[in-house]
């Protein structure tokens, strides 16, 4: 199995389609209730394009976590990851929690980042507007029925079973975790400001499921109103994770903004 050393543990990942020497690369980062298979619906689609890297964060999958650092070490694990792997610059595609790990890389290393999509995600920016966001959302928490994951969401659980199944199954491969250490995990990758974000300058492209119930899009809009020249893709009859329920779409969008982004 691959490994890259990455200081006090091995980051799994697997490195699929093209070469890192003869094309670009994209580097995709899972949320908490994924792991390195979560990607399984756009690998297939870009590796004849790209050199496709998927990863376990540490504590995630096949990674782990033996001295606790979690999240405060995750963009350490990245450089590290992409050191290994021979890729000075790649495409970031981050959901959810990956968001946490790839905006504070592109923030600290931007020389490394081609574009930067961050799916249903903002990174831990924090902000008023966010917090105010937030707890309007809150007012109003939506009902889900009993066994739905959060992340896959009450319409993929009805029109998509399966798939809703194929997603409880993968973050069944992860450690169980209460919601206050996934909340833990997130402060301990911090939390960056709307200054900080206003500097990134490589392409930022967003997408929204409109109908996330763990992240608001209202909170995400937020986020891409303070990132100059940032996309938001909104994609309908969609929850918290675009990539897996409306993989067809999420793909669509990716391709057409690689496209125009060169």
């Amino acid at each position: 199995m691959p490994y890259a050393p990455a200081g006090d543990t091995q980051i799994y990942y697997e490195l699929r389609g093209r070469k890192p020497a003869d094309a670009p690369a994209i580097v995709f980062a899972h949320g908490a209730g994924g792991n390195h298979l979560s990607w399984w619906q756009q690998v297939p689609h870009f590796r004849d394009r790209f050199a496709c890297l998927t990863f376990d964060h540490r504590g995630f999958g096949l990674s782990r976590d033996d001295a606790g650092r979690g999240g405060a070490a995750f963009a350490d694990d990245l450089r590290a990851l992409l050191d290994h792997a021979g890729i000075e610059r790649a495409t970031l595609v981050a959901q959810s929690l990956g968001g946490w790990t790839c905006l504070a890389f592109a923030l600290r290393w931007p020389e490394r980042v081609q574009r930067l999509v961050m799916c249903d995600t903002h990174g831990g920016l924090a902000c008023d507007e966010i917090n105010a966001a937030w707890g309007a959302a809150l007012r109003t928490p939506p009902g889900l029925p009993p066994g739905v994951h959060p992340a896959a969401g009450a319409r993929m659980a009805a029109e998509q079973p399966a798939l809703a199944f194929l997603y409880a199954e993968i973050d069944a491969l992860n450690p169980p975790r209460e919601r206050a250490e996934i909340t833990a995990l997130l402060r301990a990758a911090g939390a960056p400001t709307p200054d900080d974000v206003a500097r990134l300058a490589m392409p930022v492209l967003c997408i929204v499921g409109e109908e996330d119930v763990v992240i608001p899009p209202s909170v995400i809009e937020i986020f891409a109103a303070y990132v100059p020249g940032s996309r938001v893709a909104r994609v309908a009859h969609a929850g918290h994770s675009v990539y897996f329920e409306r993989a067809a779409a999420c793909n669509a969008i990716l391709d057409g903004f690689f496209a125009d982004t060169g």
